[in-house]
């Protein structure tokens, strides 16, 4: 195939008003799901994880922040699932499309934007990008052949394939990735000069190193930049695919999928018109197995334009169902709806970013579920705070108040024997709470939102610790002294569990809100940007002292059944 002499790219444009600062904006997305089947919790997973960003970011008061999901409703796995379902294209996608939204908004993912890639806007913003990559001498038509996978829709090069024999014993080639079949493909493309941006593409990431995170994948990426980087075909022909935006100019053409996909993160916030007040502060949250797209097809296509590649991209990893890969063929697809049925919303929340590593696949089972949430929500925190503010230990139902003489501020805690009643090991449950914010904050800048919560775990498992320790319900309210320390105890407790509850709010929001509700802590006061922990004990006010407790509404988090019996939540909506 004959390619026109290479052209440089073009230096990207960034927007002034997307730099750093208190009030600057952030669009963080999700991928937008592909329409040809129902929600399942790897879907769910990705939008958890944008959506606990999200809102911890609005905690932090950080400035305006958008929150994008959608769905990818063009190309052939649509054409020929529409197809196979006796129905058309529009229809399926008409009917997907409400269900990812129906499982989003059930799962209290906190959107703001929804897109589909049929709306009229949208395509108008595809079209636009396509003149931009042509007036830059980006494109240009080729014959292309090669391997072609339908269900990944793109062409994959020798050395991500794998010989195996089809179902009749017959011998094929599948994607060393997915496992399916590919088939050689031979047609006239448009063509991207993706193999002009090797260099720009390894500068930006030499220059940004936290661009795509957690690091195994910039890691892997960078690998990827030291192999040839071919031309990208980014058109098919409109004979094989009509389920598409044609290309402009040209009907006989229709615009590969994954570029019409990727164009959501300009269209969502105005491209062309008004996208430059919020590009490039975009944070991308992928799965790995679109890595390559996200990673280095679309900041050469956006180099290509004149733009800067988003600010980051954090990657996860998959699910798989005891041990396996989640596949119709085996009935082992999980249904979001069935599994937030089953564990309550908030449960279900806190066990996929709770137990979910980014950095690999994890496994999900029934038991695993109830056995984790039945011993850090029901028992560790919904325990805490029944005991804490039980009326038999805290008969005024108030938020008592802090004694110093009981527990002295010291700077060496193995120096406070003999000062007050408070032992080394309270001490150390005061300093780990007290750096208890910043960690959070740090580990959910670097897409470690599981290592916030297992932080927060160990913190709650130290003051189930201090109140077993010192045993509130044997002393004696009518000795002045005893008093104290049981106000005290009772003090500290609540404030630690100020503090859970406060950071938990992107991970269950509604268990976070009970929690704070329960302590009367107002809507106000639940920011992370004023979040002060303990101020009694650094000689300040606490506003909360005296403070009425919050109605007791029961039980924070109900313990859930064991399964009786080996269950999976299987997909079962016929498309």
């Amino acid at each position: 195939m004959l390619r026109p002499p290479r052209r440089l790219p073009r230096p990207p444009r960034r927007a002034a008003s997307t730099g750093p600062g208190p009030g600057r904006r952030l669009l963080l997305s999700t991928p937008i799901f592909y329409a040809n089947g129902p929600p399942h919790i790897g879907h769910l997973y990705s939008a958890l994880l944008a959506d606990a960003l999200h809102r911890h970011r609005g905690l932090r008061g950080a400035g305006p922040g958008r929150l994008s999901t959608g769905t990818d409703e063009h190309g052939l796995k649509i054409q020929q699932a529409a197809a196979a379902a006796g129905t058309s294209p529009p229809e399926l996608c008409q009917r997907v499309s409400g269900l990812f939204r129906q499982a989003l908004t059930q799962a209290a993912v906190s959107f703001t934007d929804f897109i589909r890639t049929s709306e009229p806007h949208h395509q108008r913003a595809v079209r636009h990008f396509w003149g931009a990559l042509q007036d830059g001498g980006a494109l240009y038509k080729g014959c292309y052949e090669g391997w072609y996978c339908t269900p990944e829709e793109c062409f994959l090069p020798e050395s991500q394939l794998a010989e195996r024999r089809d179902a009749q014993g017959r011998p094929c080639k599948v994607s060393l990735e997915t496992g399916h079949q590919v088939h050689w493909t031979k047609e006239e493309n448009y063509m991207f000069r993706l193999s002009a941006f090797r260099d720009p593409l390894r500068d930006w990431l030499r220059d940004n190193p936290h661009a795509i995170a957690p690091d195994p994948f910039y890691q892997r990426v960078l690998r990827w930049l030291e192999e040839d980087l071919p031309d990208l075909s980014v058109s098919r022909e409109r004979s094989r695919l009509q389920w598409g935006i044609p290309v402009p100019s040209d009907p006989t053409q229709t615009i590969y999928v994954w570029v019409d996909a990727l164009v959501n993160y300009l269209s969502v916030v105005g491209y062309p018109e008004t996208h430059g007040e919020w590009w490039p502060a975009a944070h991308h949250v992928v799965g790995k197995d679109i890595l390559k797209f996200h990673a280095i097809y679309w900041p050469a296509l956006l180099m290509a334009v004149g733009l800067a590649p988003p600010e980051r991209i954090f990657v996860h990893s998959h699910w798989t169902v005891r041990g396996q890969k989640m596949s119709k063929s085996l009935g082992n697809v999980i249904d979001p709806a069935a599994c937030i049925g089953r564990y309550t919303l908030d449960g279900f929340r806190y066990f996929l970013l709770r137990q979910g590593v980014p950095e690999r696949d994890c496994d999900y089972y029934d038991e695993k579920v109830v056995k984790l949430v039945n011993s850090e929500l029901a028992d560790a925190l919904g325990g805490l705070l029944n005991r804490s503010t039980a009326l038999s230990i805290n008969p005024s139902n108030t938020y008592p108040c802090f004694s110093e003489s009981c527990f002295p501020k010291v700077l060496d805690y193995r120096e406070a024997k003999g000062l007050g009643r408070a032992s080394a090991e309270d001490y150390e449950l005061v300093a780990s709470v007290a750096s208890l914010p910043l960690q959070v904050a740090s580990y959910f800048e670097g897409f470690q939102i599981y290592k916030a919560l297992e932080c927060i775990t160990l913190c709650v498992r130290q003051t189930n610790g201090f109140f077993q320790r010192h045993k509130p319900w044997k002393l004696d309210r009518r000795d002045p002294a005893e008093q104290l320390w049981l106000d005290t105890i009772i003090h500290v407790t609540l404030e630690c569990l100020r503090v859970y509850g406060t950071l938990l709010q992107p991970v269950i929001p509604h268990t976070a809100d009970r929690l704070l509700s329960r302590l009367a802590v107002e809507p106000e006061e639940r920011g992370l940007s004023n979040l002060t922990f303990l101020p009694r004990y650094d000689g300040k006010p606490c506003p909360f002292e005296g403070r009425e407790l919050g109605p007791d509404t029961g039980v924070l988090f109900h313990r859930l059944e064991k399964p009786r019996q080996r269950q999976h939540q299987i997909e079962t909506k016929k498309l």
